[in-house]
């Protein structure tokens, strides 16, 4: 999304509209579903987390300054949800754990190696997870993680490195 269209829906948003509101929830309800997706372990939770994202929005709209992307802001609403979520209960087993059978051997060797990637993300810590997640899946560049985070950009790097390699031990 243009900075301008961004820029003008945050204005809508702003002033009551709710069609505006509802564009909004629509261009990034797929990115608030996969950030979710990949960062919780009890994927049951995935819409209520959603929820409760867009209403965070939703009520922080009027005090957004359009100093950081929208994008940006909704990555750490994203992050503070799954943390608050997180902490306050222990893993579930997820029903991504149970493999779906697969017609050819591409297919289950995909869904394999899908499967023990998940399981992987999953034992790593929050913060690498959402990294993880946020750069690499959904293309999140290093600037926009290290003004949604409030860190160095240094600090994006390193920890994105180390996750990689804490990745890497757990998948061997």
């Amino acid at each position: 999304m243009a900075d301008f269209d961004e820029r003008e829906l945050v204005a809508r948003c702003q002033r009551g509209d709710d069609s505006a509101f509802a564009e909004l929830v629509d261009r990034f309800k797929n990115l608030v579903y996969a950030m979710i997706y990949r960062m919780m372990s009890d994927r049951t939770q995935v819409e209520d987390l959603a929820q409760e994202v867009f209403l965070k929005v939703h009520r922080g709209l009027p005090y957004f300054r359009g100093e950081a992307r929208l994008s940006t802001w909704i990555y750490r609403i994203v992050a503070n949800v799954c943390v608050q979520a997180r902490s306050g209960r222990r893993p579930m087993t997820s029903s991504s754990d149970v493999a779906e059978p697969a017609s050819a051997d591409g297919a289950f060797a995909d869904l394999e190696l899908r499967d023990r990637i998940e399981k992987a993300m999953a034992k790593l810590p929050e913060n690498y997870r959402f990294l993880i997640a946020a750069h690499y899946l959904k293309g999140v560049q290093y600037e926009a993680l290290a003004e949604s985070l409030n860190i160095p950009l240094g600090t994006v790097k390193t920890h994105l490195f180390r996750a990689k390699r804490q990745l890497r031990e757990l998948m061997s």
